[in-house]
């Protein structure tokens, strides 16, 4: 089993930085991809970034230039910067490995209020 526990969120004021962590836990294996995907009520979950075990990462269009993503062995993070209130979220962790193991974290809040 694999774990997923994510920490870092709160509420700042628009032009705010957060730094979301999650830490990976368990039968982690690699090739895998760990992102960041966050949801509103009444959304879709949507990705924000991703990072390959190779350190290949891709971001959102809406986040590009503010948000980065980074590893380090099985501890992922995502430094928000300029933050903006339609970042507010439900900020959820992801890893996938291969043969379609899929596994999430809790989720954290990020509020960024204007």
């Amino acid at each position: 089993q694999v774990q997923l526990v994510e920490s870092g969120g709160g509420a700042v004021q628009a032009g705010g930085s957060l730094r979301l962590s999650c830490a990976a836990s368990g039968s982690v294996f690699s090739p895998n991809t760990m992102g960041w995907f966050r949801q509103v009520p009444g959304k879709q979950r949507e990705m924000v970034c991703d990072v390959t075990t190779t350190k290949a990462t891709r971001c959102a269009k809406s986040v590009e230039g503010r948000f980065s993503i980074s590893r380090d062995k099985n501890m992922l993070y995502l430094q928000m910067t300029n933050l903006l209130p339609d970042d507010t979220a439900v900020y959820y962790c992801n890893l996938i490995m291969t043969r379609g193991r899929d596994y999430w974290g809790q989720g954290t809040q990020v509020t960024v209020s204007s």
